[in-house]
């Protein structure tokens, strides 16, 4: 028997430090590794990506970049790769939206002062903007650089709060410096004054995607200002100023901007925090040290160049919103218009460096300022209870799919202080946001997705806010009676007279309330021990203001979860709108229409990711559910209805350009077959991310496109985020590491992969085999490996259980009506459900008040009048809610025929929705109007016989904002033969094109009594959109509903 050696204690200790030395090495290496340099800035700045290639560091305030385009959709971050103009560097953009805003504190360089015209084009020629060539263009992490045409050099890079710009002259001299705070917003107010010789303060207070937002700023000069000269005047202030200064010969001239949305001592304050010296190749090292230590959180090889340039420029994309909103002091302003303080405000100024937040972080209250009034005081934030910092620009409607939840994984804290951000959002301005942009709700877009990423969080265990007071604000953004919530909880459902993009609002609303459901369960564990056992089948009641949740609330969301149902066709198994308690006919799944927010019924008939098994089986089983999604992406890409930019990147009806398509190809996981899934997601990362500018295959929308990428690289994806699973697809890279903010690493290892071996064969968890179609959050953060072998062709048996999300709660969806709206003598009205089970239940109510027994559906319901008949749906002891509809019998046997075409979208019903007797309201997607676009409104009207006629008129609709104007003149004519007309009254319409106001409007002319039979109608169309109208050029509509006659 061999003795064992003896080890020492001071031994082992040693090998400890050198074991803990050894790890602490690597992660230090990590993060000094120079990941930046594969990052390229330019990437989805041309096409529609919407990026933009300045200076910023980690989630900043500050975006200093180019601007080199005035308006228009692809001009949205200010820049865009196919110009070759400058007009001037600004201090905010948005990286990859679909709505222009920011470019404030606009500065450029310029070698004379030349004539200056505020807000116009005409600058290229009197020396405001100077051409560029992208050959003489740079951009890395936290730098940009030009040479421009005159010859100027300039130079971006920032810390957080402050902007540092570089203008190297060509020649000895005048040197002049252009500040422009009228730039392409329209500007409110606007304010600069002197402090020194080297000093400029003041403000721009301005109105675009946000109504009216105030920046403040500092800038200061290395050199002093000679003289100056003020452009446009605005209450004792200035729009813009010219600077001069002398300079000697290839001298440079730096200047440092700092920004602040609370006051000027803000930014003074973040000026004297953060960038006290003038040592521009400092800052620039230090941002891209930041950069580094950002893009250090996950690590890859194996990859080739453009993939990894791809993967770590999506990175980087990722970190660049949301934004810090807050100043260095902890003031920020809040959603209520008011100054507040976060909590520990000496801490922050004290953990926080130059270049974005550490570790420690805090909170408060407040919303914009009109002028440059005088420091307001801040109130003490009483809300969130922990440190953390105020965040700007959500873009949630696409940040809640792929974004958040890859910041769940690197980004823990500052997750925590993205739902803190929300909660004081709530607190102070009665909501959880929507589509947030600098400190006001915008109100873009559809649902309440600060919902799910709530719901995302608490799901995988993430600390730093608080539950409760997160479960209350969801609770209220589910409880309010907008945007189609009042019809959505009675009916169950929205219907196209409600509101538009009303199949997408259903849906959407219907996933948040999942995740609604999800964070009762969790809140109702974690009180579980608090609370009384309950007797058999009570459930447990509190009362919702303290903060304690039931499980009543859990059923009560599971139950609004499955309101998908209620518009799911079974006869051609696609989600599709409904008009008057009916389906909408004629339907086309290709056709993009109102009816979807930005997409069409084949995109969104899959997004039903808190219960796919459902839908899986509404569409008769797994086999056939994975049938139509096949059809899905082998069908013709040819799209119909309205135009859509946003809609790119198709794979049959798949869009990947736009974010509601991002989880479907996942969806084969859930089907048992992720072959398909696996050859979907591979093709998507090679042919829709390039390492160019038009690189990008849709907008960036603030990280989403880019965090597809980043997860779908890795391997995995979160279908439905809220239950703190990713499924499994297809990894790119070798190797990747996960450097988790608990210490630990997860490593994703593919050995073989290669373009050809893009199937998974085999895949491991720490070395055992695993046979799941899906991972957890907890599988993630636990540290270890996940390995797949790949193989170059499918391989069907490797695994056993697959992605599942199935229902809690039994569920009847509502009957649909399926008959005219309108009618002449009779009509027959059948009903239908989706569950065949199921009985269904009527009764009706005629015109004057009488209402039928309640009687048990079994045949057409026939009616002689105009009636409403009420309907529900009941299998044993489940009942869905209740529908109704009216059928109209028609006020006359008129008939019309019409020479112009109207929009298939906007058919009021038919060719006899201008004379039925129904009306349109404000809402022009209801359903009842007429839309004509780029021509004349002509019907003639006939009346079957001789009638005397006394008065014609016609119902019009103006909402300027949505291309529909009044139309400039209506005439009437009338005959007797329907061959020769004779012309009766003109009126011309008096509401001004630029009324912004949806109005209806009731044209009515008294005319000599005349008898005829026919009466014609001509209407005279705006035209062209006017020029200041930001669809100038495109063809006007005219909405018509209905024909007056009397």
């Amino acid at each position: 028997m061999k003795s064992k050696p003896f080890i020492s204690a001071s031994f082992r200790l040693g090998v400890f430090v050198l074991l803990t030395a050894l790890c602490s090495q690597l992660t230090v290496n990590a993060q000094t590794k120079d990941y930046a340099r594969y990052v390229n800035p330019f990437i989805g700045t041309g096409g529609h990506g919407h990026t933009f290639p300045g200076a910023t560091v980690p989630f900043g305030m500050v975006q200093l970049s180019p601007d080199t385009r005035i308006d228009n959709w692809d001009g949205s971050s200010g820049y865009h790769y196919s110009d070759d103009i400058i007009y001037g560097f600004s201090m905010t953009h948005l990286s990859g939206t679909g709505i222009p805003d920011g470019c404030d504190i606009l500065l450029m360089p310029m070698l004379t002062e030349g004539q200056i015209f505020i807000g116009l084009d005409e600058r290229l020629a009197k020396g405001y903007a100077s051409k560029f060539s992208h050959a003489n263009e740079i951009a890395t992490p936290g730098y940009y650089s030009v040479k421009l045409a005159n010859g100027i050099r300039t130079e971006l890079t920032s810390t957080a709060r402050v902007g540092l710009q570089r203008y190297t002259f060509p020649r000895s001299g005048d040197a002049y410096i252009y500040l422009d705070l009228a730039w392409r917003d329209k500007k409110l107010d606007a304010e600069t004054n002197f402090v020194g010789d080297r000093r400029v303060e003041g403000f721009r207070r301005s109105s675009s995607w946000a109504k009216d937002q105030t920046v403040y700023f500092i800038a200061e000069f290395s050199q002093p200002i000679n003289g100056s000269s003020a452009h446009g005047t605005s209450h004792g202030g200035h729009f813009a100023d010219t600077y001069h200064f002398t300079l000697e010969k290839g001298g440079a001239l730096i200047v440092k901007v700092a920004i602040s949305y609370v006051s000027i001592e803000g930014a003074r304050k973040n000026l004297a925090a953060e960038l006290p010296g003038w040592d521009f190749d400092k800052v620039r090292r230090d941002a891209k040290a930041a950069w580094n230590k950002e893009l250090s959180k996950i690590e890859v090889s194996g990859g080739t160049p453009e993939q990894t340039t791809n993967f770590y420029t999506a990175l980087y994309h990722t970190a660049i919103q949301p934004n810090v909103f807050n100043d260095v002091d902890g003031k920020y302003r809040g959603h209520d218009g008011k100054v507040h303080q976060l909590r520990n405000a000496d801490a922050l100024v004290r953990n926080e460096g130059r270049f974005g937040p550490k570790d420690t972080h805090l909170a408060e209250k407040s919303r914009k300022r009109k002028s440059g009034s005088p420091e307001e005081p801040a109130i003490a934030d009483e809300g969130v209870r922990v440190p953390s910092e105020q965040y700007t620009v959500f873009s949630l409607w696409d940040t809640f799919r792929a974004a958040h939840p890859l910041y769940t994984i690197i980004d823990e804290k500052r997750t925590a202080d993205f739902i803190n951000s929300f909660i004081r959002m709530y607190e102070q301005g009665g909501r959880l946001p929507v589509w947030e942009l600098w400190g006001e709700e915008t109100d873009t877009m559809i649902g309440y997705h600060a919902v799910p990423v709530i719901a995302d969080a608490m799901a995988k265990g993430i600390k730093g806010f608080d539950y409760e007071k997160a479960y209350e604000a969801a609770i209220h953004s589910a409880e309010l009676d907008h945007f189609g919530l009042a019809a959505y909880k009675k009916r169950g459902y929205i219907s196209m007279e409600d509101e538009n993009e009303s199949v997408s609002k259903t849906l959407e609303y219907a996933y948040d309330d999942w995740c609604i459901a999800q964070m009762a369960r969790i809140i109702s564990k974690t009180k579980s021990a608090a609370l009384p056992k309950p007797k058999a089948g009570v459930t447990i009641f509190k009362d919702r203001a303290t903060g304690f949740v039931n499980l009543l609330d859990a059923y009560e969301y599971d139950q609004r979860a499955r309101s998908f149902e209620n518009l799911f066709d079974p006869s051609t198994g696609f989600m599709r709108p409904k008009r008057n308690g009916g389906f909408v006919s004629p339907f086309s799944p290709n056709e993009v229409t109102f009816h979807f927010t930005e997409g069409n019924s084949w995109v969104y008939t899959f997004f039903v990711p808190q219960f796919v098994d459902r839908l899986e089986e509404l569409m008769g089983g797994r086999t056939k559910f994975a049938a139509k999604l096949d059809e899905l992406f082998t069908t013709s890409d040819k799209l119909t209805g309205r135009v859509q930019p946003d809609i790119t990147g198709l794979i049959g009806q798949y869009a990947h350009g736009n974010e509601p398509s991002h989880h479907i190809a996942y969806l084969y996981d859930y089907a048992g077959e992720p072959w398909k899934t696996q050859k979907l997601v591979r093709q998507i990362l090679d042919e829709f991310y390039k390492p160019t500018p038009d690189g990008l295959i849709g907008n960036e929308d603030c990280g989403q496109m880019s965090a597809w990428y980043i997860l779908s690289a890795s391997g995995f994806y979160p279908t439905a985020p809220g239950n703190a699973k990713y499924d499994l697809g297809t990894p790119i890279f070798k190797e990747m590491k996960y450097h988790l903010e608990n210490g630990k690493t997860f490593t994703v290892n593919a050995p073989n992969v290669s373009s050809k071996n893009i199937y998974v064969a085999s895949v491991k968890l720490n070395g055992k085999p695993y046979r799941k179609t899906f991972i957890t959050h907890g599988d993630i953060a636990a540290g270890g490996t996940l390995e797949f072998e790949m193989s170059a062709v499918p391989v069907k048996d490797w695994f056993t259980e697959f992605s599942s999300t199935k229902v809690e709660t039994a569920f009847e969806a509502v009957p649909y009506f399926d008959g005219p709206k309108t009618f002449e003598k009779t009509a027959e009205i059948t009903l239908h459900g989706i569950d065949p089970k199921a009985e269904i239940f009527s009764t009706i109510e005629t015109q004057n008040g009488i209402v039928s027994a309640e009687t048990l559906y079994t045949k057409p319901i026939k009616i002689d009048a105009t009636s409403t008949i009420t309907a529900y749906v009941k299998n044993g002891k489940v009942q869905s809610k209740t529908v109704t509809a009216k059928f109209i019998k028609k006020p006359n046997d008129w008939t019309v025929s019409i020479a112009s075409k109207y929009s298939r979208q906007y058919d009021g019903g038919g060719d006899e929705g201008l004379i039925d007797g129904i009306r349109g309201t404000v809402n022009f997607a209801s359903g009842e109007w007429q839309g004509y676009q780029g021509q004349d409104f002509e019907a003639t009207i006939d009346l079957q016989r001789s009638t005397r006629l006394s008065e014609l008129g016609g119902g019009f609709l103006q909402v300027a904002r949505s291309w529909i104007w009044m139309p400039t003149k209506i005439e009437f004519e009338v005959s007797s033969d329907n061959v020769n007309f004779r012309k009766v009254a003109e009126i011309v319409t008096d509401l001004s094109p630029e009324d912004m106001t949806p109005t209806v409007r009731d044209y009515v002319t008294k005319i000599t009594p005349v008898t005829a039979r026919y009466v014609r109608v001509h209407a005279k169309n705006l035209g062209k959109i006017p020029a200041w109208h930001p669809g100038a050029g495109y063809d006007a509509y005219i909405f018509v509903d209905e024909i007056i006659i009397r």
